[in-house]
């Protein structure tokens, strides 16, 4: 019965992921500032950032187990495709003439991969959420300031 509504047990992980994240496209999306409409650029890049380290750190086997069907899928699914464009619009308020390569640099600490492999080496979630708030910073100027 799974399988013929999700296809299979990858497509439930993503089924039981999904809620989460249209819940936090509507937050980016329409909600208050400095997540939704109306913050800096460089501050909301930080709340946006902030909020999938969060749900990394929490769903962190989910998102793994998703992720082992198909390693690649993540790049091409619609999530993806929306954090990738709007972050490539928060930096190009800083930068008009930047292409989407930033964009994509700001977001690789989040793959489920990457992230893993990082807390297994005893790195702890604040030392990361850290290393995004510094990257945040050096690219949108003012410096890199970790936690």
């Amino acid at each position: 019965m799974v399988y013929r509504r999700f296809g299979d047990r990858a497509g439930l992980a993503h089924a039981l992921l999904d809620e989460r994240e249209r819940e936090f496209q509507q937050a980016y999306l329409f909600g208050p500032p400095p997540l939704g409409p109306g913050a800096p650029a460089r501050e909301r890049s930080r709340a946006f950032l902030g909020a999938p380290a969060d749900r990394t750190e929490a769903q962190i086997e989910l998102l793994l187990f998703a992720e082992s069907a198909a390693p690649f899928a993540r790049y091409a699914s619609g999530a993806y495709g929306l954090y990738r464009s709007h972050v490539a619009a928060l930096v190009a308020e800083r930068d008009p003439g930047a292409d989407a390569v930033p964009a994509d640099a700001l977001l690789a600490p989040l793959d489920a991969r990457l992230y893993a492999c990082r807390r297994r080496e005893g790195m702890e979630a604040s030392r990361v959420r850290g290393g995004l708030y510094s990257f945040v910073g050096l690219a949108f100027g003012g410096g890199g300031e970790g936690v």
